[in-house]
């Protein structure tokens, strides 16, 4: 069986299982409770980045409980 992508609780990133803390703000706060995500490739230009206030490039969740 497939492992569960994890989500950081703060920024919304979306990284490897085998991960300890969150890549993009350094959180260890990670949850399999998440739903939808989104690439952001041009966060800088980006209306969704804009909303959802991404400033780095990556996979990020669109609900996170």
């Amino acid at each position: 069986m497939a492992k569960q992508w994890l989500t950081c609780r703060e920024c919304h990133y979306v990284v490897d299982p085998d991960t300890q803390s969150c890549p993009n703000c350094g959180s260890s706060s990670l949850t399999e409770d998440w739903a939808g995500y989104v690439i952001i490739a041009h966060p800088e230009t980006s209306e969704i980045a804009q909303k959802m206030e991404v400033t780095e490039p990556g996979k990020y969740a669109l609900k996170v409980r």
